[in-house]
């Protein structure tokens, strides 16, 4: 064990952020920490580094152990390039091979004794600089830079020209390069496009430390952890496996607790309506049972009802008008900036109902095409036409079709003057402000809320033609997964940029991948199109690379049939098991309904010897099927 946090305790006024808080990540072992938006996690985080102090519990690192961590936001200062901000975390390499320069100098001119100490100096030296990746840390840092996006020009720019996302993205590259014995990362992925991503689940799944990742990016949570800690109302819960398979446990677990609700309110109910019957009875004894039956149920630990996610958004999109079938054609476009041209000669065609991902490294053009359609900027050359009775409805990922100077509530009574008051905000309670949050100033929200109210307007736009510029940037899962929901359900038709690959999955039908200035057209989700463009890359490469290829394949699949038959044999076996769970499940469920049912019969429920002999029956059948459940969810 690495890192352990134990029993942690942090309250900001009266709102609780953690309560008994306990987790611990093993050496190697890549986490994830998730939670809603203001759940705790960059609280968590900064106590764990100590930027912050917990009103109680403790953190323990394992003695010669450290952190590095990587803040949501970085400001880098001072005057060096790119280059030589990440070369200075390999300032002790370059001081040992200046020591060994120096000793080579040195025994060209030395004899006897002294050079025997010297050559020993040297050879103990040589061999800590090559342990420690001496001979290539000038490729290892060109390496990091290229795949975190940064281009050979950019090596010499100067930290202060830097955007926020690049001093970012430099702040990683130097953290990656100081390989501490355990990552923190606080949304790595912010400031990354696709490739930048997918190089960095593959340099995360090789690291040689442990790495604890904040991420609302689920596809690079499923290909990089293999474990989950959740953070819900202050709880806080572990889970094996990656996003996927938290996902699913989570669902198993709140319809069990729902389960567990369920049954626990019919008990109730039948224990209340025997005490009601007991008590018509008007005797003494069967008042005194009934008041023991009262004491008994008032010293019954109730289970809350589970609620679904607070706070959550509640969307429904529904297009006011159909649109004809032709929603968009885009013929030879074209667009440049001095020195930079983004795409030439680009056509293609979207069809009522479609929902179009448009997807490419950063600075292709993805936005500016969005902008072109949008009629907020002019086309070099070529054109593009909208169908019938298309009304656009547009979502700016950097909001200029907020107003500033506006309060929430004036932005959505101005754009829509039909609605009334009580219809405004609860169009904005959906979107999380209720209260005296709607007359905050658009100016004042951060990036998420301002998100939101975008979205509130578009949801209210009736708009038949959708066109969103990263959507889901600053919303958290909850968020994310209702908006994947309305989309899905949407009449209408979608086009839209964005860099989550998950939410990508989940909503697209179709691929435009803007590479090398052009469009290379995918039918189908993420999935598909990684695939695809697989086998796109193996038909073109080089025979040799490719007979490599099948032999290993070859050699993999000699390896893979044993396992694959074993698994299969395991898979058989836990299927079968799980057929026997739930008929036994079924039986029980099936027999406690029918006595439940029987004790209320009226010559049932006041034979004292039947109703003791049932309601043991019935405890033994509640305790098998706890039991049960634990094995059912295990199994499934």
């Amino acid at each position: 064990m690495i890192l352990s946090c134990q029993n942690i305790c942090k309250s900001f006024g009266e709102k609780i952020i953690l309560k008994d808080a306990s987790f611990h990540i093993e050496d190697r072992e890549k986490a994830a920490l998730i939670g809603n938006n203001g759940a705790g996690k960059t609280t968590l985080l900064r106590i764990i580094m100590h930027e912050l102090s917990p009103d109680s519990g403790n953190v323990v690192l394992a003695k010669d152990k450290n952190i590095g961590y990587l803040a949501q936001y970085q400001d880098i200062h001072g005057h060096h390039t790119i280059y030589e901000e990440l070369i200075s975390t390999k300032q002790h390499i370059i001081d040992m091979e200046n020591r060994l320069r120096s000793l080579e100098q040195e025994m060209k001119t030395t004899t006897g004794d002294a050079l025997d100490s010297l050559m020993n100096t040297y050879t103990r030296l040589s061999h800590q600089f090559e342990l420690e990746n001496g001979y290539a840390y000038k490729s290892e840092i060109m390496g990091v830079l290229k795949g975190l996006g940064f281009t050979e020009e950019d090596f010499e720019r100067q930290i202060e020209t830097l955007s926020g996302g690049q001093k970012t993205r430099v702040a990683l590259g130097k953290l990656l390069l100081a390989s501490p014995d355990i990552l923190l990362l606080d949304e790595p992925t912010n400031h990354l496009d696709m490739e930048s991503i997918s190089w960095l689940e593959t340099y995360l799944l090789n690291y040689p430390g442990a790495v604890f990742i904040v991420s609302h990016d689920r596809y690079f949570l499923d290909k990089v952890v293999t474990k989950v800690v959740e953070i819900e109302a202050g709880n806080m819960r572990m889970y094996s496996g990656n996003y996927s398979a938290y996902a699913l446990k989570k669902a198993q677990l709140r319809d069990a607790q729902y389960k567990a609700y369920l049954n626990q309110q019919r008990d109730i109910k039948h224990q209340e309506a025997v005490i009601a019957k007991l008590k018509s009875f008007n005797r003494e004894k069967s008042i005194k049972r009934a008041e023991s039956r009262e004491k008994m149920l008032d010293k019954v630990q109730r289970i809350d009802k589970p609620q679904e996610i607070q706070n959550q958004m509640r969307i429904s999109l529904e297009p006011r008008f159909v649109s004809g079938n032709d929603v968009l054609t885009v013929e030879s476009l074209s667009k440049s900036f001095p020195g930079q041209t983004l795409f030439s000669d680009i056509s293609f065609e979207i069809k009522r109902g479609e929902r179009v991902a448009l997807i490419g490294n950063n600075g292709t053009g993805k936005t500016t095409m969005l902008k072109i359609i949008n009629g907020l900027i002019d086309a070099d050359s070529g054109r593009f036409t909208l169908g019938s009775k298309v009304q656009i409805g547009y979502y700016d990922q950097e909001h200029h079709v907020l107003h500033m100077e506006k309060t929430i509530f004036e932005e959505i009574s101005d754009a829509y003057p039909t609605l009334t008051e009580t219809e405004i905000r609860n169009m904005l309670a959906a979107f999380l402000f209720t209260g005296d949050d709607v007359f905050k100033l658009i100016s004042a929200l951060s990036g998420g809320e301002r998100g939101r109210v975008s979205l509130a307007k578009l949801m209210l736009s009736e708009a038949n033609f959708l066109i969103l510029d990263e959507p889901t940037n600053h919303l958290d899962i909850a968020s994310k997964e209702i908006l994947e929901e309305a989309l899905n359900s949407y009449t209408g038709t979608v086009f839209y940029v964005s860099h989550d690959r998950y939410f990508i999955n989940q909503t697209a039908t179709r691929i435009l991948d803007l590479t090398n200035q052009a469009i290379v057209n995918y039918i189908g989700d993420y999935d598909y199109y990684l695939e695809k463009k697989e086998e796109l890359t193996e038909k073109y490469a080089p025979a040799a690379a490719q007979a490599v290829t099948e032999a290993k394949q070859a050699s993999d699949n000699k390896l893979s049939w044993q396992q694959q038959k074993e698994e299969q044999a395991r898979q058989r076996k836990r299927e079968n098991e799980l057929k026997k769970v739930e008929a036994r499940i079924e039986e029980l469920e099936t027999r406690d309904k029918e006595i439940d049912e029987t004790m209320i019969l009226p010559d049932i429920c006041t034979n004292v010897a039947e109703c003791a002999k049932l309601s043991k029956e019935k405890a033994a059948i509640t305790e098998e099927l706890e039991g049960l459940y634990e094995k059912w969810e295990e199994l499934a």
